[in-house]
């Protein structure tokens, strides 16, 4: 966080400084929505929510270091009272990037994969320049301004997740940190229910790259049509990436070992180096050209961004991260969300790493699928079948019940174990597993199976 005092934020969000012993204290620590999160010398937005009002925990957050509270009333600690919190938020993070001397913002979206990616670009563009990068999935009108408050002076560019749920959202992202660099990777299925289609999520996707200027640089994924469609919709110079020929950026002889990971040969405008990536699954072959492609555009040699690709590691948990236990069980945590999409993209990632070990895969319910969530579960159970999959636990409702319907219909051999939330499919796989299995667990984010997948990991989940 670029140290700003009080009474500055104050001024630019329009707020008035109450209980506040002294106007120049210095903020120094960025934004914080938790007061279990917060950092010595950081502000904490009390935000109200649906389940809890953040400024009943405005002491708490002074004591855990906060310097102050940004917040819509007085709250017996030193606070800066606006008329509304987020659009505070928002004018904080515009006033840190002013500050910050204006480095270079490449805003990324899609429908999967916007995290790992971002944390691939946060990996390859310091070939070029000091880079910070959207904290965890820090992407919407709360998590955004959050990241921008981690941005310190000398950074010369800024990666941030831009996420939405419906039309317009994208637009306003971009109005607090205008990009100088959009991509976008996918329009999937992610939030469908929401906003009512594909064509409406395109529709929200595109305006990322409607947002940028004359000289910026807009980076599609030529393999997804609605996205390359997307080049009509931007002032912008048009860079893409994909395994099709016409790409410009591209992935060429790609293979996938019997660990799971995916190599390549990466071209661009005749220039090509091998990468070999150190992530789990094909569909990171799209992940990796897409970061690819923004660096090359902004001036990086092919060759450097292969070698920063074959180097970059996986960051966030629950995102095929793969744990090896001391009895051969092998764990893949893919439970941070999920959607028909991106379980077709783990279910192959599961079937490719089996190396014919028996394959097991933990699904949870998909959420946000809205009138599409019958067929999305029946589908992805069609797909659990036609990946060879040994064992399925279906967790949930009737919408996992669809799944495991779906997968006996297509898979007569397979062995069916149903559970009705995580707790109860731990206790499951505990009497299930044996030595040598490979274990995909994954599910939409609330219904909690990153939990179920941590305990699994463990090295003794036994009991004994």
């Amino acid at each position: 966080m670029i140290p700003l005092s009080l009474d500055a934020i104050a001024t630019v969000v329009g707020g008035r400084l109450c209980d506040v012993p002294d106007a120049g204290v210095v903020v120094t620590a960025p934004l914080a929505v938790d007061s279990r999160e917060v950092e010595p010398g950081g502000l904490f937005a009390a935000l109200a929510g649906e389940r809890a009002d953040g400024h009943e925990f405005a002491e708490a957050a002074v004591r855990a270091g906060a310097v102050a509270v940004l917040a819509a009333r007085p709250v017996g600690v030193p606070a800066i009272v606006v008329d509304d919190v987020l659009t505070a938020m928002a004018d904080l993070a515009r006033m840190v990037l002013g500050e910050a001397g204006g480095p270079v913002v490449v805003g990324l979206t899609g429908s999967a994969g916007k995290t790992s990616t971002k944390d691939l670009i946060a990996q390859v563009l310091p070939e070029l320049g000091p880079t910070t990068a959207t904290v965890k999935s820090f992407n919407g009108e709360i998590g955004m301004p959050i990241a921008v408050t981690h941005l310190d002076r000398g950074m010369r560019y800024l990666v941030l997740e831009m996420g939405a749920r419906g039309v317009g959202h994208i637009a306003n992202l971009a109005t607090i940190a205008p990009p100088s660099v959009g991509l976008v990777l996918n329009v999937g299925t992610a939030h469908v229910g929401e906003f009512g289609g594909r064509d409406a999520i395109a529709r929200a996707k595109g305006e990322l790259v409607e947002a940028l200027p004359a000289d910026g640089l807009a980076v599609l994924n030529a393999d997804d049509p609605l996205v390359a469609a997307m080049a009509s919709r931007t002032k912008a110079r048009v860079l893409t990436f994909g395994v099709s020929p016409e790409a410009d950026v591209r992935a060429e002889r790609v293979t996938v070992d019997t660990t799971g990971r995916p190599s390549f040969t990466l071209t661009s405008a005749g220039a090509s180096a091998d990468v070999t990536l150190n992530l789990y699954g094909e569909h990171h072959v799209s992940n990796a050209l897409g970061a690819a492609a923004v660096a090359i555009g902004l001036g990086a040699d092919v060759g450097k961004v292969a070698a920063a690709l074959s180097r970059a590691l996986l960051v966030a948990s629950g995102r095929m991260e793969v744990t090896d236990r001391p009895d051969g069980v092998r764990v893949v945590n893919d439970a941070f969300n999920a959607n028909p999409d991106s379980m077709r993209a783990a279910l192959k990632a599961l079937a490719a790493m089996s190396g014919g070990r028996r394959t097991v895969a933990v699904l949870g319910e998909m959420k946000e699928l809205g009138g599409d969530a019958r067929d999305g579960h029946t589908e992805v159970g069609h797909l659990v079948a036609e990946c060879g999959v040994a064992v399925l636990v279906a967790v949930g409702g009737q919408d996992a019940e669809a799944l495991a319907e779906a997968a006996r219909d297509r898979s007569p051999g397979l062995r069916l174990l149903r559970a009705a939330d995580r707790d109860a499919a731990l206790e499951v796989l505990r009497a299930e597993l044996q030595t040598g299995d490979v274990v995909l667990v994954k599910g939409s984010h609330s219904v909690g199976l990153e939990k179920t997948a941590g305990l699994l990991a463990q090295p003794d989940t036994s009991g004994n």
